[in-house]
């Protein structure tokens, strides 16, 4: 509410110019426009110019008008409402698709998110490395001690659902949040292992998976073995403490072992593999899309000046053959195992404002003396195969194998037991008296429920003591520690 009060008229000045209306609006546009031009000049020209002055363009681009068409017709015309932030995820995602690369990705929130956590914590989920392939996901190996790798999942095993739900189609990181969940869940998967098998169901538990990814040993009195499970944020700094660790125990050399290590940071790679090349060799080479080439040289920090042989298979990816190469082409260390995976791409990542992420393919990497081995892999100069029984097909804990089944399980359990030291003296898809008694022995010693039939808790047993009795042989591990040994009598 306002106070009214008597306003008092103003009296005119004594003194005063009277001009007729018009020419003194014109005087005072005059006044106006020749302040605005002297001001514009100020600001604009000359060294001490404030303003740059930017010719207005038109934001529309004629290569999204069909875009920009095909959005506005949904808004008006689709018999349902659209959202529009779930309309341009889509055409981002699309886009994206349409550049026909795997490891080029666009990454909602959620999915920036468990990326970086996947290579600087740890997270929670069945611990195995995936990638798109062939419209459905391929896992490239599973993390060491993961429940991925204790449930028998192997490198090149086809995920076709999860929870009943197809993933054709999926990118790797929309999979990933299907497969992903917290600790003590559990996700079936539905997985292929070789290009005419049935397809089998597998049931993991998830649980936390760590990002330790150096795991040290002592073979023997005078030989050290490293595993590197992935090229993460710690790992340089893990591998100078097993290093220090292991030679304090008397290690005079060391096999270097990234089989099944899917990859990971580029700079981590950069930094390992400098530990073993001498100063000013190379170690890898970059291209971008200008076709500009760029060679990384070792440096003349940290080495190790002790003999080392390195391991390698079908699942060692990325950052591992950045290893490999350089192992192979930059120095005298000799490669034993199988060829690796192919992949010499690099990745950037690029965060976006609202936390999502562009994952963009930018440059081609190539050995020291510029092979590049993407889709090839990287032969090993001393080729050691796995034992047969080590890629045989995954028996399902769910379906019970009992006394008179014929069935290629009963076929492929007859051979994992006599793998792991079991009588049986005929190998058939008959499930036989040799077979039962063998189930009822492994029950025993298992203390479980001895039935003769070979499921759930029994079929585990039998696949933990098949991965104990394939560390046991490890062929691969014995010839380099046997090259190893000649190397440090030399």
């Amino acid at each position: 509410m306002t106070e009214n009060k008597e306003v008092t008229p103003a009296k005119p000045a004594e003194r005063f110019i009277r001009m007729k209306p018009f020419p003194f609006v014109m005087l005072v546009f005059g006044l106006v426009l020749l302040t605005a031009v002297v001001t514009f000049f100020a600001l604009t020209v000359g060294e001490d110019k404030v303003v740059e002055v930017v010719s207005p363009q038109s934001t529309e681009r004629d290569e999204f008008k069909k875009l920009y068409f095909v959005y506005d017709e949904l808004q008006k015309k689709y018999l349902h409402d659209v959202d529009a932030n779930t309309a341009i995820e889509g055409a981002i995602n699309g886009m994206v698709d349409a550049l026909g690369d795997p490891y080029t990705d666009y990454l909602n929130q959620e999915e920036a998110q468990r990326l970086t956590e996947s290579i600087s914590s740890t997270f929670e989920g069945i611990g195995a490395e995936i990638r798109e392939s062939d419209n459905y996901i391929r896992i490239v190996s599973p993390i060491k001690n993961s429940p991925a790798e204790k449930a028998g999942l192997l490198p090149n095993d086809l995920i076709m659902a999860v929870d009943d739900e197809s993933i054709q189609g999926l990118s790797s990181s929309e999979a990933v949040l299907l497969i992903r969940g917290e600790k003590g869940s559990e996700v079936r998967l539905k997985v292929q292992r070789g290009d005419n098998s049935e397809p089998f169901e597998v049931k993991v538990t998830r649980d936390v998976i760590p990002i330790e990814s150096v795991y040290p040993e002592m073979v023997d009195d005078k030989v050290g073995h490293i595993r590197i499970t992935s090229f993460a944020q710690n790992t340089y700094d893990e591998l100078l403490e097993a290093i220090e660790s292991l030679g304090e125990q008397g290690a005079e050399g060391f096999v270097i072992d990234v089989r099944q290590n899917p990859g990971g940071r580029l700079d981590t790679a950069k930094y390992i593999t400098d530990l073993f090349v001498e100063k000013g060799k190379p170690i890898f080479q970059q291209t971008d899309k200008s076709g500009t080439r760029q060679i990384t040289e070792a440096s003349g920090g940290t080495k190790i000046n002790v003999p080392i042989t390195l391991l390698i298979d079908d699942g060692s990816a990325s950052a591992s053959e950045i290893l490999a190469g350089a192992i192979k082409e930059s120095t005298d260390y000799p490669i034993i195992g199988l060829k690796s995976f192919g992949k010499g791409t690099v990745q950037t990542p690029e965060e976006l404002k609202d936390g999502s992420m562009l994952k963009l393919t930018t440059a081609n990497w190539l050995t020291p003396k510029g092979n590049h081995i993407h889709e090839k892999g990287i032969e090993p100069d001393i080729k050691v195969d796995y034992p047969e029984y080590a890629s045989l097909p995954f028996i399902d804990p769910a379906v019970p194998l009992k006394r008179d089944m014929i069935s290629s399980s009963v076929e492929v359990a007859k051979k994992l037991f006599i793998a792991i030291g079991y009588d049986i003296p005929e190998v058939n898809s008959q499930f036989d008296a040799s077979l039962q008694r063998a189930v009822e022995q492994l029950q025993r010693e298992g203390q479980l429920e001895v039935t003769g039939e070979l499921q759930g808790d029994t079929t585990f047993l039998l696949m933990q003591k098949v991965r104990e009795q394939m560390t046991e042989d490890d062929p691969q591990l014995k010839k380099a520690t046997e090259v190893l040994y000649e190397l440090m009598n030399k």
